[in-house]
């Protein structure tokens, strides 16, 4: 390098080092309020919950409002969520039940929504996530509700309706996939291990490059590298924290049929989220078997004003050819329409249950 390139590069990297000594000192600073929050909590009796949703969705809604550039909005988000991640676990390390084994999507989402610093308790079914949350061994819950391509996860559905636990936050994560195995070639490939989900995410891309190789479903996508690592001829659709967390190289990257592949986890948590400003609201419900009669129980979300972002049938399970309505609404239910849309709702609803409101995700 020349001089002159030298000599520029230097007051740069000076201005850089001078940037980094300040936002040190800012983050202690911050970290030093965090703690104060806590010790006003406590003096006060309002100890129980550390975590506040709606107070962290507002925060990040104020930053991107605020955020220039150059760095991207999901950039500044990531940066935040762990900053108040870090500032948390100076009071306590939140734990947080996924379904594991480590190396999971759930793990990745439960690792975006609550950052590094939370205590991640991998289980081995969703329903044991429920539990221990409702046995108040952990904090909250991430659980898998949809995917943008195979749709509603049945399991998650079903717990929703006998669970005390409210949803309280919303994770969206894109999903790659990709095939990871020890072997050198597809055609060595004899079969492939993944979770069902994951198999029905790349059904094309297996039907055209590994037509002959046998489709084993298994409980996780993490548990499927593990058992391809472990066996000649095997290969596991799974995820990049996978292939890094069980040492398999990817033969084949981002298998996914679809390109815009998403998945959606909710938090689950013993208590509700209060309004954030950017909020939806989840429901339960049962309708008369009688014709018209869905048209008619939901006519009081139009009346209010109230829009209607899914609708997803399940059968109920106490009665044959009885269903239930999963409903995402906008908005929370301390806000007016919403409120006044509910109590319509539960008198003409033969069974109605808020499964919670809770700040959107915001990336």
């Amino acid at each position: 390098m020349n001089d002159d390139l030298l000599r520029e590069l230097s007051v740069v990297r000076q201005q850089i080092d001078t940037l980094d000594g300040q936002l040190l000192e800012l983050l202690n600073q911050r970290a030093r309020y965090a703690q104060q929050v806590g010790e006003i909590k406590a003096r006060h009796g309002e100890a129980g919950f550390i975590y506040r949703p709606e107070r962290e969705a507002q925060v990040l809604q104020r930053i991107q409002g605020s955020n220039r550039g150059p760095l991207s909005n999901e950039s500044v988000t990531w940066f935040f969520r762990e900053v108040m991640s870090a500032c948390l676990s100076l009071e306590q390390p939140l734990g947080i039940a996924f379904l594991g084994p480590l190396g999971t999507f759930s793990e990745g989402a439960a690792t975006k929504h609550f950052g590094h610093a939370a205590r991640l308790m991998p289980q081995i079914s969703i329903d044991d996530v429920f539990r221990e949350v409702e046995a108040c061994h952990a904090d909250y819950a991430v659980v898998p509700i949809e995917n943008s391509t195979e749709g509603a996860i049945g399991r998650t559905l079903d717990l929703l309706l006998t669970t005390p636990l409210k949803i309280c936050g919303e994770v969206l994560l894109r999903i790659h996939q990709h095939l990871l195995s020890n072997e050198l070639a597809l055609g060595a490939v004899k079969k492939v291990y993944s979770h069902a989900q994951s198999l029905a995410q790349c059904h094309e891309w297996l039907n055209r490059s590994l037509p002959l190789a046998q489709r084993i479903p298994v409980g996780s996508n993490a548990q499927a590298a593990q058992l391809a690592a472990a066996e000649a001829g095997a290969a596991a659709i799974a995820g990049q924290a996978a292939a890094e967390r069980y040492h398999l190289p990817e033969l084949a990257s981002n298998i996914e049929d679809e390109p815009n592949n998403t998945t959606r986890f909710v938090v689950l948590g013993r208590h509700d989220a209060g309004p954030s400003g950017r909020d939806k609201t989840s429901l339960v419900m049962s309708a008369h078997n009688q014709t018209g009669a869905l048209g008619k129980l939901l006519a009081p979300l139009s009346d209010a004003g109230v829009s209607m972002t899914r609708l997803e049938s399940r059968p109920a399970r106490h009665t044959l050819w009885e269903y239930v309505f999963f409903v995402d609404i906008d908005g929370h239910s301390d806000d007016a329409p919403v409120r006044t849309a509910l109590v319509e709702l539960a008198r003409r609803a033969p069974y109605l249950k808020l499964l919670g409101s809770y700040p959107m995700a915001a990336y």
